[in-house]
């Protein structure tokens, strides 16, 4: 394009463009460089599962070490994570606070997790017994009602007869709810209105029964009445 007596051009002078591609042939060479050493991507290392015949047993996963304790996972408390004295005997007491909450998770939890079985009421007359799988031992013999407590917690870590471990499904905490549920319902069965305070016996007389009427109950509810 002329204007007057300057002249300018669009194109760029030879210099301009010597150093333009100086640089592009520089940034193409440090890429090809680059890409021709992979260290960073192969290394030298062994994948998950992979052989190795560098080991005896010819896996390249290792085992841990004796005595390892992973964060977090140190079970000190024997009562607490294993339902067990010193001695290697069933704890006859509960290893923390029993409370309503603490019932409450576990009335929860047995629920879904044992009274397929069990039954609601713990008297081994579960859905699936009801269809011919082989039933449980009720809850409310005598020899289960004086049984540690840390029997029910054994039976749900590490399984019982025909009953499977719930370890895996159940954490220790939930294991123990069940346990103080399961002492809940035993000694529903064999409360008497002697048990509860005078206010506790009156809401009790004025209250409904759902459902059928149970003869056991109308029983009780005479008795409180009186």
């Amino acid at each position: 394009m002329r204007i007057g007596n300057d002249t300018t051009t669009d194109a760029p002078r030879p210099a301009t463009r010597r150093r333009g591609a100086g640089w592009l042939l520089a940034a193409l060479c440090l890429a090809l460089g680059s890409g021709c050493r992979k260290d960073m991507y192969d290394q030298p290392k062994y994948e998950p599962y992979e052989p190795s015949t560098f080991f005896g047993d010819g896996t390249s996963s290792r085992p841990t070490v004796p005595g390892t304790v992973a964060r977090g996972e140190l079970r000190a408390d024997v009562a607490y994570y294993q339902g067990k004295t010193a001695e290697g005997k069933d704890v006859d007491v509960f290893p923390m606070a029993v409370d309503r909450d603490l019932i409450e998770l576990g009335r929860e939890r047995y629920l879904i997790y044992c009274s397929p079985c069990h039954g609601r009421l713990g008297d081994g007359r579960g859905m699936v017994v009801r269809r011919g799988f082989s039933p449980p031992p009720t809850f409310h013999t005598e020899y289960l009602k004086k049984i540690p407590v840390g029997h029910f917690y054994d039976v749900i870590t590490h399984g019982y007869g025909a009953m499977y471990s719930y370890a895996a499904r159940v954490p220790v905490r939930h294991r123990w709810a069940i346990a103080a549920y399961i002492r809940a319902l035993q000694y529903s069965q064999d409360a008497s209105p002697e048990d509860l305070s005078p206010g506790e016996r009156g809401a009790l007389a004025e209250a409904e029964i759902p459902g059928p009427p149970n003869p056991v109950d109308s029983k009780r509810l005479a008795e409180v009445k009186k």
